[in-house]
């Protein structure tokens, strides 16, 4: 909940981690020393997952 509301008050789009990314955020935890890659991936992912509800829902988001 804090990282979804540091994403709000940064106008940056959201996101959750579900069920099919979870692996891929843990081992981005985890990896996160050697290789910050993974977890910005599975970020990332997670977030045009979160875009595509907001579409449906036509609530507008920051575009970078």
């Amino acid at each position: 909940m804090i990282l979804f509301k540091e994403c709000l008050k940064n106008d940056i789009v959201p996101f959750i981690i579900e069920d099919d990314l979870k692996m891929f955020y843990y081992r981005g935890l985890h990896e996160w020393n050697n290789e910050s890659g993974y977890l910005m991936d599975t970020c990332l992912t997670a977030q045009d997952g979160f875009k595509v509800y907001l579409d449906y829902f036509r609530i507008p988001y920051p575009t970078e």
